[in-house]
């Protein structure tokens, strides 16, 4: 998308101090937008997506936040709208995976995990960015990162699919809400990316023999990819787009059920 444009827009990217988070952040301040960056625990890649953010010529502003708890959530929204404005754009990405335990078998604290970070946390955030685009008299960006597993039910790990699942009709549903205010809300599902949270299945060569005949395009994604799609959507080009769904999976969703 050459050209494609977020010229003194504020976008707020929760999780990004690695992977998908990290390449968003920094593919939003090249294209002239201004970034939050936040963390949990890895302080060191915030200051790296900093870096990047602020050698594309745009301000970063990097405050850790736990997205399970409303009240930080709260008050990292308050501290960057002091530093930076109110965000124009909002993405959800921050999220955790499962344990790869059947149900019978899964804690309860482990399933409140999952549900919390991937469901809940988009929650918070998204309530916190639309009070302040009514209080700017509406108009933004509001992406969701979801997860093939979304709709590709996957064994050992239901905690991960409904948080998934309910965060992609969350979507569709806050879509309609907030159509009047123009605030465009559309989701993104990856299948397998390189990023720090898959690394122990895409640095396995035989893990990658297994898995690769699956995906169509027989390679992982890169976070770039996913990146350049989520730029897409946070610009003018896609104010006639809300309440959609993109998978960026090489194929793989396409290939669910052959050989049946």
């Amino acid at each position: 998308m050459p050209g494609t444009s977020l010229a003194n827009r504020i976008a707020f990217v929760t999780g990004s101090d690695s992977g998908i988070g990290q390449a968003i952040a920094e593919e939003f301040a090249k294209a002239g937008a201004d970034v939050v960056v936040t963390f949990h625990t890895d302080s060191e890649g915030a200051k790296e997506t900093e870096r990047r953010v602020s050698a594309a010529g745009r301000r970063a502003c990097v405050l850790p936040m736990n997205v399970c708890d409303e009240s930080s959530v709260a008050l990292v929204f308050q501290e960057a709208e002091l530093r930076l404005g109110i965000p124009d754009i909002l993405v959800n990405n921050a999220g955790v995976g499962g344990k790869g335990t059947s149900v019978a078998d899964t804690r309860t604290e482990d399933f409140d995990l999952v549900v919390k970070t991937d469901l809940y946390g988009p929650f918070f955030c998204a309530r916190e960015f639309i009070r302040r685009r009514q209080k700017a008299g509406g108009h933004g960006k509001l992406i969701n990162i979801t997860s093939v597993h979304d709709t590709i039910p996957s064994p050992n790990q239901a905690a991960y699919g409904a948080a998934k699942g309910g965060l992609l009709t969350f979507t569709r549903s806050l879509a309609l809400e907030l159509a009047p205010l123009r605030i465009n809300v559309n989701a993104i599902s990856p299948g397998l990316i390189r990023t720090p949270m898959t690394s122990k299945r895409t640095e396995d060569p035989a893990r990658m023999k297994e898995e690769l005949p699956h995906i169509p395009w027989n390679r992982p994604g890169e976070p770039r990819e996913v990146a350049r799609l989520a730029l897409y959507l946070a610009s003018d080009d896609a104010d006639y787009v809300t309440g959609q769904n993109f998978t960026i999976d090489g194929g793989l969703e396409m290939n669910w059920g052959q050989g049946a």
